[in-house]
């Protein structure tokens, strides 16, 4: 950030533009021009000093977008941010850097704008997000920072209410939730691991179960937490706007 440097009073000049005649005059007047004066006389340069701070603030943006940087989440929600002038740490939730235009000019820095970008933009995970992989397709995705067992991506994931099909017998269902335990986890009320059934054979025992009701179950008086709920492994389930031979 550059201050605007103010000279000390003995060697201070007249900021209305005048020389030593202009300073000799008022001497001899015996008034010597005041700083609230000056404002007075000279009221762009207020204007001209919030422009200037906002000019700052669009360079250091730009800079931000546009420099090369590498950024990566750590384990602990900051992040490293890698740049040809040094590496540094940012925290996006307390709004700091490790960076000097940070840390001894206390401004919102190239490296703290970058990451808030990046999130922003989806191409890294929020500070109570972290990196997990869908137990579907495999592709990376933002899951809870604090959560455990299996997750699903957007593409393969589902919300509680949505019309789903079975792929083996082809009869729409409503999902109730996504459990966080796996297929062979899983127990029915016989006792039986959900995996275990012959009809999920051809899904995978890692994948987490969702509960859903048969839609033909429900009715004016009975919804969706009134209905008998079962079981499926993620994949089995397909939403109704998709092909179900994907």
């Amino acid at each position: 950030m550059t201050h605007r440097r103010i000279p000390p009073a003995s060697f201070a000049v007249d900021e209305r533009g005048g020389g030593n005649e202009d300073r000799d005059r008022d001497d001899a007047d015996g008034e010597a021009p005041n700083r609230e004066d000056l404002n007075r006389e000279d009221p762009g340069r207020d204007r001209d000093d919030a422009d200037g701070d906002s000019n700052r603030e669009d360079d250091r943006s730009e800079r931000a977008k546009r420099e090369p940087m590498t950024v990566r989440p750590l384990r602990d929600r900051r992040y490293v941010v890698e740049t040809e002038g040094g590496t540094y740490v940012v925290a996006l939730d307390a709004g700091t850097c490790s960076c000097p235009d940070h840390e001894i000019r206390g401004e919102r820095c190239k490296h703290l704008r970058r990451v808030a970008i990046e999130v922003t933009e989806g191409r890294l995970p929020a500070p109570d997000e972290r990196v997990g992989v869908c137990a579907v397709c495999g592709v990376e995705t933002f899951v809870p920072f604090a959560a455990s067992g299996p997750r699903l991506c957007a593409r393969h994931g589902f919300e509680r209410g949505d019309a789903v099909y079975d792929r083996e017998t082809g009869k729409l269902l409503v999902v109730t939730r996504v459990t966080d335990r796996r297929a062979d986890e899983y127990r029915t009320d016989e006792g039986r691991a959900i995996e275990a059934y012959p009809t999920n054979a051809a899904y995978g025992a890692h994948e987490p179960v969702v509960e859903a009701v048969y839609a033909e179950s429900l009715g004016p008086a009975h919804g969706i937490d009134d209905a008998r709920r079962y079981g499926f492994p993620a994949s089995r389930l397909v939403p109704v706007d998709v092909d179900r031979e994907e």
